[in-house]
């Protein structure tokens, strides 16, 4: 008796989990293997799910390899998978890997095609086995060319492709079978995720962080690290979901492709992205996502190393930088000054305790390579920013004197207010399907009780309570969603009240962090010139509109005493 072990394999999950292909082929290879009667079933069984036969060679295949080794061992005398493609689908190595099995004493006999392995000395056969991978080969290529020339037209068409959900997102059944009979799915949005996607697209606009300093932010909370993927932010992570076009309700396809086993990013004029936004799918506003990609290039050395923007001020990082750093120079010598800091020292008398302080410091360059100096070119961070951030906040605040931010902050709010009425609207709407659901099920009820259904009562009984299980949930998250909702609604009184406590611009300016007062600065300020005695500020808004708001100079200067002396404790050159 041949000692036989079958080879079972399916090509996605989706068979494995949906379509049954599994038990289906199981069952097939034993009805096959129980005709021949000199087989013997062995009680082992190989299974290789969802990896790829034309893109991987055998070697690269954990399943195969462990045949070849059982078959070293001498454990089994025949390989039986459901077709021949089962084995591989490349016209040099899978003859090679059959070949090898034959050598080993075990030949490979497939349901649809009988016994394909050759012997040794049979030329014409092992040509017809090479022909036969060469035209699986062939015929897998052919496939990839229409999946991906189908898949292209369907993300044009706004379509999700399938796979895993983009983080922010869920995969949820949309009630319509593919022509292949499988249940399809749609994305959803997860709204605890999608809050997390709309800091981390705020931190990169509107703070200028890169994708690592987002992560560290991210981390650094218990709220957004909960809901990190796998438990932690990474910066890749960051990029992904800053690069996907997905959040501003488009889906893409080709942002990669996979050379030499690893996958690279392609660049975006290479994407096929949907002609139309789904704006059920939406995350982030277009012009959030379009500002976002451009001030993320800018900050790339594609960017900084073209010479037409030679002029432009670009923050490349705002991590643990002095806010003034990108626009300001040395009054002696035109420097750009650099970012530095310093330590005091002291000992407390009573308990001889020692101390120490840090000091943030503009430190000048050129005087460290002896540039002649008037004065010594290093200036107390806490000296210069707050009459200089002073000065900011008065001419921001004559800016925007037309645009009040309590509307500013009404228009955020009745942005929350209409995205969770259309989250309402959709629960509401699920909430219905359910109920339909749980209607039509009892109705069948009655079949069930004389045997005429497909379902026992049982079985129909169980899945009635697990669809008014369900109805109960969306019923308590509509609740939720609309006690929310009138939060956000606020009576005449409680408007008048939150008004008279909003902030003026000016002061949302000063109580910025270090962060977004460094991207203010770059966005309003030319060039700040620092001596002892003066700090010179060139605004890059034009002559009217400073004029116009009370500005009547090109350059604003703030005098200081020139009589303060250098610190006694060793803080040489740096002014009081």
């Amino acid at each position: 008796m041949k000692r036989v072990r079958m080879l079972l394999r399916v090509s996605s999950e989706q068979q494995l989990e949906e379509d049954g292909d599994l038990s289906v082929q199981r069952q097939i290879l034993v009805e096959f293997i129980e005709k021949q009667k000199e087989w013997l079933l062995d009680k082992k069984e190989y299974f290789e799910g969802s990896k790829s036969a034309y893109k991987n060679t055998s070697s690269q295949r954990e399943v195969l390899q462990k045949i070849l080794k059982d078959a070293q061992s001498g454990e089994f005398d025949i390989l039986v998978p459901y077709k021949d493609d089962r084995v591989g689908r490349l016209m040099w190595d899978t003859p090679q890997y059959i070949m090898r099995l034959k050598e080993l004493g075990v030949d490979v006999y497939t349901v649809k095609d009988g016994c394909i392995s050759p012997e040794s000395d049979d030329i014409i056969g092992q040509m017809m086995l090479a022909f036969r991978y060469a035209n699986a080969q062939k015929s897998s290529a052919d496939t990839g060319i229409r999946v991906k020339d189908t898949a292209q037209k369907l993300v044009e068409q706004g379509k999700f492709m399938g796979g895993c959900a983009p983080y922010g997102y869920r995969l949820e059944y949309s009630g319509k079978i593919s022509k292949h009979g499988r249940a399809l799915k749609k994305l959803v949005i997860v709204p605890e995720e999608a809050q997390v996607v709309t800091a981390i697209y705020d931190l990169s606009l509107n703070r200028a962080y890169g994708s690592v300093k987002i992560a560290k932010e991210l981390n650094l909370s218990e709220k957004y690290r909960k809901l990190a993927p796998g438990g932690v932010w990474k910066s890749g992570t960051i990029t992904s979901i800053l690069t996907n076009p997905i959040y501003a309700g488009y889906t893409a396809y080709k942002r990669r492709e996979k050379k030499n086993g690893k996958y690279h990013r392609l660049d975006s004029k290479n994407w096929v992205i949907s002609h139309e936004a789904n704006e059920e799918i939406r995350i982030i506003e277009e012009n959030v996502w379009n500002c976002t990609q451009e001030k993320r290039k800018m900050r790339g050395s594609r960017y900084i190393k073209n010479t037409e923007n030679d002029d432009r001020v670009v923050i490349r990082r705002n991590d643990g930088m002095l806010p003034l750093i990108d626009v300001i120079y040395c009054g002696y010598c035109g420097c750009k000054l650099s970012n530095g800091s310093r330590y005091n020292y002291w000992t407390i008398k009573e308990t001889g305790e020692k101390r120490a302080s840090k000091v943030f410091v503009y430190r000048c360059p050129g005087e460290a390579r002896g540039v002649p100096h008037e004065e010594k070119a290093q200036f107390r961070a806490e000296r210069i920013e707050p009459a200089i951030f002073e000065l900011l906040a008065e001419f921001v605040e004559k800016l925007l004197k037309d645009e009040d931010v309590y509307s500013e902050i009404g228009k955020n709010r009745e942005l929350e207010k209409e995205t969770l009425e259309r989250e309402i609207k959709k629960k509401k709407q699920e909430l219905d399907d359910t109920q339909g659901k749980i209607e039509v099920l009892e109705e069948r009820i009655p079949q069930a009780m004389s045997g005429s259904y497909p379902l026992s009562l049982e079985e129909l009984t169980a899945l009635i309570r697990k669809q008014k299980e369900k109805r109960e949930e969306q019923h308590e998250e509509i609740m939720e969603k609309e006690a929310e909702l009138k939060n956000i609604t606020d009576s005449v009184h409680d408007r008048e009240e939150r008004k008279q406590e909003t902030p003026t611009w000016k002061e949302i300016f000063l109580h910025g962090d270090s962060a977004v007062k460094r991207v203010l600065v770059n966005q309003l300020i030319e060039r700040i010139d620092v001596t002892r005695e003066e700090v010179a500020i060139r605004f890059k808004i034009n002559m009217e509109l400073l004029v116009q708001n009370g500005i009547s100079y090109t350059e604003k200067s703030i005098s200081k005493s020139s009589d303060s002396e250098p610190r006694k404790n060793g803080d040489s050159g740096v002014p009081e």
